[in-house]
């Protein structure tokens, strides 16, 4: 079937049901709340077990991403209003500003695999061509951009900690993200200033930084393979096309059953760019369905590791490939 055509037969999966959202996130909340008081009471007795816990947390905290970012695509509530004053809340747990977020993230659903028009939302992704044409030292901040400790770990930090404090790539679209990213910073500052009042600096630094952290570099690696595998799809401008790219260009992240249920199924994430409206907890259901989108784009989680090491777009032989590898089809 023709990736286009698959937005008709997705269209049945849309509606999402009230009570399960309503349920999928108290329990995602409550969890997350309960976790976090358990770890301010241990930090006075074991550091190393309040940081375990908050650990743990973390995951929790990926899973209100996940529902915040369905909120963003209107898929999570049927009253769009409601799902967006959710969004938003979560947005303030989640160091995220829910209307600069949700505008940046439709111009990557929009422009997804488009050499064109990269910038907005995405992995910075070099052609070989590209790569070679830069200067020595541009070369040698892309190599330190997609280096893995940079990727999924400063970089995480700087972007949810930092970036996220300004409304980055809308800073003149108007003052709805200035008001999105300031509420956002003022809610975050009084919520940080309890913590504190009441937990001392030892919940700060204990139970919420490894908790946000670890929940940003686990964001950032499930964003970076759902796109960023060998055999993904970019093409340029003209040859660009919105649905081939979403199919061909995301992939399915088969990932264990527990671990599809923090990241919220996020995984299956070519049915969710052929069609963003389906609810998180219906892409299961997609899956059980249509049997051929399962294989489509499909890696496991050992699987995925090997695409940290893919780093350049390689035009002539359709694929992402490793530096070394560019150097010798440069060669």
């Amino acid at each position: 079937m023709e990736a286009r055509n698959w937005v008709q037969v997705l269209a049945k999966y849309r509606e999402p049901n009230t009570l399960r959202s309503t349920s999928e996130l108290a329990i995602s909340a409550v969890s997350f709340v309960v976790l976090w008081a358990l770890a301010c009471w241990a930090a006075h007795y074991t550091y190393f077990g309040a940081f375990l816990i908050s650990a743990l947390n973390g995951l929790f905290l990926v899973r209100l991403f996940g529902i915040q970012h369905d909120c963003g695509h209107g898929s999570f509530m049927g009253n769009r209003t409601a799902g967006d004053w959710i969004g938003r809340a979560l947005g303030v747990v989640t160091l995220t500003p829910y209307d600069v977020w949700r505008k940046t993230h439709s111009i990557h659903h929009s422009h997804a695999g488009d050499l064109s028009k990269r910038g907005i939302g995405d992995v910075m992704t070099l052609t070989i061509e590209e790569y070679h044409q830069r200067t020595r030292f541009g070369r040698f901040l892309y190599r330190a951009y997609r280096n893995p400790f940079v990727m999924f770990g400063l970089g995480p930090t700087y972007l949810f900690i930092l970036q996220n404090r300004l409304p980055i790539g809308l800073m003149r679209q108007g003052k709805k993200y200035w008001i999105s990213a300031m509420g956002t910073n003022a809610a975050i500052a009084a919520v940080l200033g309890t913590i504190v009042y009441f937990g001392g600096l030892q919940a700060l630094f204990l139970v919420f930084l490894p908790s946000t952290l670890i929940a940003a570099s686990i964001g950032v690696w499930l964003f970076y393979v759902q796109h960023q595998f060998e055999k993904t799809s970019w093409q340029q401008g003209d040859d660009w096309q919105l649905h081939e790219a979403a199919l061909h260009g995301s992939s399915h992240y088969d990932l264990p059953p527990i671990l599809r249920w923090f990241t919220v199924n996020i995984g299956i994430h070519h049915v969710h760019h052929l069609y963003s409206r389906i609810p998180f907890y219906r892409l299961p259901e997609v899956l059980k369905d249509h049997e051929e989108l399962v294989d489509c784009s499909r890696m496991t989680l050992w699987e995925s590791f090997r695409c940290a090491r893919l780093h350049l777009w390689d035009e002539d032989g359709r694929r992402l490939v490793s530096f070394a590898a560019a150097r010798r089809i440069a060669a």
